[in-house]
């Protein structure tokens, strides 16, 4: 498997089965030859204007199973946001 494979498949988090988006990066350590996490790009902002929220960055550690077109990712939730007045 390449690198740039990884780029077409979905990452999806198995605590929420939550969709978080595709890969849009790796982090790689050059000195050991591995893959340290790979990213993905958050969530548009109001209608993709103003770019998108913070990445998700997740370790390869919590890389569950990686398949012909999804990537299983275990990641805690984060809590909803509250609507501020």
């Amino acid at each position: 498997m390449r690198i740039c494979d990884l780029k077409c498949r979905e990452v999806i988090n198995i605590k929420d089965c939550r969709r978080l988006g595709f890969v849009g990066d790796i982090d790689f350590d050059l000195e050991k030859g591995c893959i340290l996490a790979i990213i993905v790009p958050g969530p548009p902002t109001i209608c993709g204007f103003l770019g998108r929220e913070k990445e998700y960055i997740i370790p390869f550690a919590c890389i569950r199973q990686v398949g012909p077109d999804i990537i299983l990712v275990e990641i805690e939730p984060k809590p909803p946001e509250k609507c501020k007045p």
